[in-house]
Parts: C-alpha cells; structure tokens; sequence
C-alpha cells in the first residue's frame, strides 16, 4: 500500500479504501468502478491530496483527477479540521402547515444517513449534519 501503513491513514480516507477493497473482491474481472466509488474518492482526494488518495486507492491518478470537479469540493462539508458549514435555507411552507423534509447525509468513508421529518419548526439541522459528520470519540 505505498509508504503508508494503514494505522497511519485518517479515518475518511481508510473507510474510502475499505470500500474499494470490497468492490475489487466482489466486482467481476474488468468492471469499472462505480461512479458512487469514484465521488466519495473524489471527496476524500479533496481533503487528503489526489496523488495520496489515489495511492491508497490503487487508482489511476489522472482518472481520479477527472472525477473531482468544483461541486464536488463544493460538496465537502466536514473535514478533520472541523466542520465547514454550507448553508443550507428550509423555507417553512406558505401555508403555514407543518414543515417536510427528507434529509440525506454521506459521508467520506460511505456510511449514510437519511431522515425524513415532518415537524411544524424545522430542528437544528446543522447540529444534525455536524453530529454525524463528526461524531465524537
């Protein structure tokens, strides 16, 4: 795996790398990687480094260098530093019914998140977001 062992490797990157691995013992002999694969890469590169990322990865460089794009770095809303907030408005409905919503979350290493709330006040969505992107030890 490179210079790296993987107790060395940040959570979101190993958990990235799992994923792969997994695909790779289960996908058929000459199967591309699915583009689900390549945008959670694609997150993980934007906090870590392409060339680090796709080391870890065993993917071509310049093939994980395509699938990053400016929404996708747009997208990263957590990161080891510490959250990032993206601002995100819940416009209560005109109405003046209770609020819905359906809420999905993933995050770098894969695992996902979805609520769906019908609620007359929207809760603190951000402490939502923050809680499972950064769950505490």
């Amino acid at each position: 795996m490179g210079t790296s062992t993987r107790r060395d490797l940040p959570a979101g990157l190993d958990g990235i790398r799992r994923r792969f691995e997994e695909w790779r013992r289960t996908c058929r002999v000459g199967s591309r990687i699915p583009d689900r694969l390549w945008a959670s890469a694609a997150i993980v590169a934007s906090r870590y480094g392409i060339s680090r990322t796709a080391n870890v990865l065993r993917v071509n460089y310049a093939t994980l260098k395509k699938h990053i794009q400016p929404q996708t770095v747009a997208a990263t809303i957590a990161s080891e530093e510490g959250a990032a907030t993206t601002f995100l408005e819940l416009a209560r409905p005109v109405s003046g019914g209770p609020c819905e919503c359906t809420l999905e979350l993933e995050d770098a290493a894969g695992a996902t998140m979805r609520v769906h709330l019908k609620v007359a006040a929207p809760p603190d969505l951000a402490a939502l977001c923050r809680s499972f992107w950064n769950p505490a030890p």
